[in-house]
């Protein structure tokens, strides 16, 4: 057994703490991938989770994108035994009057023909279960408390369990996978808030949805409605995802509580008033808001942000599991290599870095205008000139980290169709025909 690990099953009990190469924060799908990466390359890790899984989580709309990562941690089968197949996308707008779907299978050269909609309670325990198994040594109800980085010295950090009790660790390497909570991003004064896409959300789960007919059934809908969208996510136990994220004015301006703006705004809408005629709420509505943010980097000195913890971004186009499985993919090897050599891993922090930032400037150069008229008309209208339609199902499937050079230029096309119209001032008219 590797010298980090000889205390396994006294440190399992009471969680004293103490040394280990890698201390992770954060057991969901960011923490516990690049748990169990660098645990299976011989890493003493060590993962600190606040709470209990199986936990409520939104985001429950993978992409094909994930699948490749679910074959790297020997998780494919399981994802494919807790999830319902997801074929596509599909984009439902009441100012045209039509829907467009997006089938994956239609575009060959995309590196999976499907994904999956999952229960993310069951997907993270699955994530969180799986880097045991590769001998990260993993605690639930510990919350990191306090991070210290003591110059010369390992990192210094403190967390409370459940029960009061402190434990404290001085890991070589710290890896801040606290999503949204931007633990790190936080202390250290390097979180942004994104201006340009200050949103926000209500959401919940409902039966009584209906699903798209036949081979659509398990497709996600984005419904585009006056300023913002809802997402429709069926679930494998019958139930439906619905969420309404808006602009801030949406919220400010609204009449009575939360339920009642999220009910006003389904009936404003006839193709979702129409979906959610028989809805039933599984459990009150919740909500998020202040969406869009990033750290100003993603590492320093001996530790790294992933994840949510490092940027979020609206998620239209389901990709926070995807970026926070790939950074962690990624960020093992980084961290992999810090701990073999300093300068040799400083270096693929920075590459790391890089290809986060250039695969999230894809998704957001859309996001920013998904409110846009052009951008609209040009969801509902979808031409394969120049393969345009094929770039934007690259981008909807996910396909942003080191994206091939034929993939790029077909972003690019879709993106000059946008500009040009854009210049000419002009879409086309609101199309005929009843309402979806």
């Amino acid at each position: 057994m590797p010298e980090g690990h000889a205390a396994r099953a006294e440190s399992e009990i009471g969680a004293p703490g103490g040394e280990c190469d890698v201390l992770v924060i954060g057991g969901g799908p960011a923490g516990s991938t690049i748990a169990a990466v660098l645990a299976e390359r011989g890493r003493d890790v060590v993962v600190l989770e606040k709470a209990q899984h199986p936990r409520f989580h939104i985001g429950e709309s993978l992409l094909p994108a994930n699948l490749p990562l679910f074959e790297r941690l020997g998780l494919a089968e399981e994802v494919h035994r807790i999830g319902l197949f997801k074929p596509g996308a599909e984009f439902v707008s009441d100012r045209y009057r039509k829907s467009n779907l997006f089938l994956f299978a239609t575009a060959s050269h995309l590196i999976a023909s499907h994904s999956y909609q999952v229960r993310r309670a069951s997907f993270d325990q699955l994530l969180f279960e799986n880097c045991r198994r590769r001998r990260a040594r993993a605690f639930e109800n510990t919350r990191v408390t306090e991070v210290a980085f003591p110059e010369g010295e390992r990192p210094a950090v403190t967390a409370r369990r459940g029960d009061g009790a402190t434990s404290n660790w001085r890991p070589r390497f710290v890896v801040d996978a606290t999503g949204r909570d931007t633990l790190l991003a936080s202390q250290l004064g390097l979180k942004r808030v994104n201006k340009r896409n200050n949103t926000a959300a209500i959401f919940g789960h409902f039966s009584g949805v209906p699903r798209r007919p036949g081979a659509a059934e398990g497709v996600i809908t984005i419904h585009l409605v006056e300023d913002g969208w809802f997402w429709m996510i069926p679930l494998p136990d019958g139930l439906m995802s619905v969420g309404l994220v808006g602009n801030p004015g949406l919220f400010k301006n609204r009449k009575g509580g939360i339920e009642a703006l999220f009910w006003a705004q389904v009936k404003a809408s006839p193709s979702v008033a129409e979906r959610m005629a028989a809805a039933v709420p599984a459990a009150p509505l919740a909500t998020t808001g202040n969406y869009s943010y990033a750290a100003r980097r993603t590492s320093g000195e001996r530790f790294l942000m992933i994840g949510d913890a490092f940027a979020f971004i609206d998620p239209i186009f389901s990709s926070g599991v995807m970026i926070a499985m790939t950074s962690g993919v990624l960020g093992a090897e980084a961290v992999d290599a810090f701990l073999a050599d300093e300068r040799r891993g400083r270096r693929a922090l920075r590459r790391l870095e890089r290809q986060v930032r250039r695969a999230t400037a894809q998704l957001s150069w859309i996001i920013y205008r998904i409110n846009d008229p052009v951008l609209r008309y040009l969801l509902m209208h979808p031409s394969n000139r120049f393969r345009m339609r094929d770039g934007l199902l690259s981008v909807l499937a996910g396909e942003i980290f080191g994206s091939s050079l034929p993939t790029r230029l077909r972003v690019l096309a879709f993106r000059g169709i946008y500009y040009t119209l854009k210049a000419l001032g002009r879409v086309a008219p609101q199309a005929a025909g009843s309402a979806v």
